[in-house]
């Protein structure tokens, strides 16, 4: 069985990413996940992390049979300006990561990575191979860092991993060129649990006539969504709901939205709830504003979107939407978006509604692990 240690930039709950889904679906494995530390100064911005500072204490959880998570030690802020502080970060974690091994029993395990920071940890951690798993690109985003300084990480990271994962085509241009063993695997849905959405809502037929359309967003709320084309849509059809569902990330003001009655935030939901929300969808909305970081992205939401069959409307960010543009609408800009957004809600062609599911079920995560678990050197699949 292999043995994995997965250091992730996502905490393995509340929220199911790319890391949790990849990892509960790898085969023959024993994974410690280990969640993104907390900074020291953390507590100063948010009082609710204190309790995160001490939290690498305690024992792990064990999710699953096979999946144990860790909270790591704390780090010291602003390694993503100061590569020296990064150094001390990851020697602290080697040294945490070490004693969690000799407690599984660990020896020569896989490094599956997230972070371009990791590229200071693989060199403390004898392994059979470091897997780096490139999801964003992490130079874009705003905050304490210095974009030259995590390119640098980056490059460090895939120069010395034996196999690089990406899920866009601009990452993917990027990182093969320092190392050739680079694939690109975008994102993918739980085709089963979001196909349940694809079952019509148990109406009469008068009921149906009557209710008002609903337009949908499931995702994060972050400062690469474009809003203007949500303000848009909420002006143009006041008769319509707009229902968003998920959680402003730190630094994302949505006072903006308050002001339409018709748009409905409903905060962050259980994945296992979604299907039933997204039911009530007349048309999904994908909404990237353009960017650096919008176009290398590669939303989850998409992917649950086209497994419903429903009608999903988007931007042009990111580029990985005009791969499905026969049965997608991509807007220009808002007025655009808003014209799309009429189209979508009086489609009628089922064979459009078939084709999106057949695209969702080939986006399946267990397809994703498939293809990631065919790339793997042969040792990996051997073991």
């Amino acid at each position: 069985m292999k043995q994995i240690i997965c250091v992730s930039t996502s905490n393995f709950y509340p929220v199911p990413t790319r890391k949790q889904n990849v990892m509960t679906r790898l085969k023959d494995a024993e994974i410690l996940y280990i969640d993104p530390p907390v900074s020291l100064l953390a507590p100063l911005k948010d009082a609710r992390t204190f309790s995160r500072l001490l939290a690498f204490l305690k024992n792990g959880v064990k999710v699953k049979e096979n999946i144990t998570v860790y909270a790591p030690p704390p780090v010291i802020p602003f390694f993503n300006r100061h590569r020296w502080i990064n150094r001390i970060n990851q020697r602290m974690l080697a040294g945490y990561l070490k004693k969690r091994m000799r407690r599984h029993g660990f020896q020569d395990p896989y490094l599956w990575c997230y972070s371009p920071t990791s590229c200071d940890l693989v060199d403390h951690i004898q392994s059979k191979g470091v897997i780096y798993d490139c999801v964003d690109r992490h130079s874009a985003y705003k905050g304490m860092i210095d974009p030259a300084v995590v390119d640098r990480m980056e490059e460090d990271l895939a120069q010395k991993a034996s196999q690089v994962f990406c899920t866009a085509q601009g990452l993917y241009d990027r990182l093969k060129s320092f190392n050739p063993s680079t694939a690109l695997i975008p994102n993918g849905a739980a085709y089963e649990l979001f196909s349940r959405a694809a079952v019509p809502l148990d109406t009469d037929q008068g009921g149906e006539k009557e209710r008002k359309p609903v337009f949908g967003f499931v995702g994060m709320l972050q400062e690469c969504t474009d809003y203007d084309c949500l303000e848009a849509l909420a002006e143009a059809k006041p008769e319509a709901s707009i229902v968003l569902i998920g959680k402003a990330l730190p630094g994302v003001d949505l006072t903006r939205l308050s002001r339409y009655p018709n748009i409905q935030q409903l905060g962050l939901l259980p994945q296992h709830e979604l299907p039933d929300h997204i039911r009530s969808f007349d048309v999904c909305l994908n909404l990237f504003r353009d960017g650096d970081l919008a176009k290398d992205v590669s939303p989850l939401k998409f992917y649950e979107y086209l497994a419903t069959g429903k009608p999903i409307v988007s931007t042009r960010m990111p580029l990985q939407v005009l791969d499905y543009s026969d049965v997608v609408y991509i807007a220009d800009n808002p007025s655009d978006f808003v014209v799309k957004c009429e189209e979508a809600l009086s489609e009628r062609d089922p064979e459009k509604r078939r084709r999106r599911m057949e695209y969702g079920k080939a986006c399946s995560w267990e397809e994703r692990v498939r293809q990631m678990e065919e790339i793997l050197p042969q040792e990996w699949r051997s073991e």
